[in-house]
């Protein structure tokens, strides 16, 4: 499949921190910031393809040219009211695409961030975060924590590297334009070394492919050597019957590059856009398994 690179439209956003109804049990995420729109990666399973929002998504890349000064209005306001927590980055696009090379957005958004001392936890499939260690080396010392927080960790930067497979032959099919997991795998060795909280999204793995006995074994063996804290594995869901709905976009995949498990798809997703409950029951025994043969948490923080 061809990998878009079309240039991004810069748009005006009404607002670019957005407040979180509870804080996630996996992410810890207070506030939520996407500096783009849309995703250059194409990940085919991508949770967002099957709403409005994921239609023709790697065509309809927006820079939010305002961010920074948004931003800096919006953490403002809540530092001087003393509501600090954890900023995650990004909930619904990568802040790594490949034009943040250039664009330097996400990095001008950590430097608000760190002018306000709030605390931050970075999700990539890329390998480009390592660019911004010095940053987030500077808020981890600077950061102020919820008290609820403090009282578990000191630690105020979070580095979580996302794989549905480290397989880079696999990952070029189903998420085409994501940095290879290899060069993911290096990446997080670096920030393992560099002392930073880091560790792994398994989300979400993939039936048959990467969540066999064999392949998980060899993930986390690889996220064990690579120096990962935690390990936080998840099923796959997909959605929707149109054609850039993630459903579509893998089963489609599925039939040209392994067309012997395209009956065991339709079968797994008949009734639902979830694996069935038996073969859920059944993965998350095994990740808690895997969990502590490798002593390796299945939280950031437990």
């Amino acid at each position: 499949m061809a990998v878009i690179t079309n240039m991004p439209q810069s748009i005006q956003a009404k607002s670019i921190l957005n407040k979180t109804k509870k804080r996630d049990t996996w992410f810890l995420d207070d506030y939520t910031i996407n500096p783009y729109s849309g995703c250059s990666f194409n990940c085919l399973f991508c949770y967002i393809r099957g709403s409005k929002y994921g239609e023709h998504m790697e065509e309809k890349l927006s820079i939010k040219s305002n961010a920074v000064e948004l931003l800096d209005k919006q953490l403002k306001s809540r530092a001087a009211k003393n509501q600090y927590g954890f900023i995650v980055l990004s909930s619904a696009t990568d802040p790594y695409l490949q034009f943040e090379k250039e664009e330097k957005l996400t990095r001008q958004i950590l430097e608000v961030i760190l002018n306000y001392k709030f605390p931050v936890h970075v999700i990539t499939r890329s390998n480009l975060v390592t660019r911004d260690f010095d940053l987030l080396h500077e808020i981890n010392k600077n950061a102020i924590l919820p008290i609820e927080l403090a009282e578990k960790t000191d630690q105020k930067v979070f580095i979580t590297f996302s794989f549905s497979t480290i397989e880079d032959a696999v990952a070029k099919i189903f998420e085409p334009g994501a940095t290879p997991p290899s060069l993911r795998l290096e990446t997080l060795k670096l920030a393992a070394k560099e002392n930073f909280l880091t560790g792994v999204s398994m989300m979400p793995l993939l039936p048959y492919i990467s969540d066999t006995t064999e392949s998980l074994n060899n993930m986390f063996s690889a996220f064990k050597t690579a120096g990962a804290n935690y390990v936080m594995p998840a099923s796959i869901t997909l959605f929707g019957k149109g054609p850039s709905d993630s459903k579509t976009l893998v089963f489609r995949a599925i039939e040209k590059h392994y067309p012997e498990l395209s009956e065991k798809y339709k079968k797994l997703f008949l009734s639902s856009h979830e694996l069935p409950a038996y073969y859920n029951k059944a993965f998350y025994k095994k990740m808690l398994e895997l969990s502590k043969g490798f002593q390796l948490k299945n939280r950031i923080l437990q």
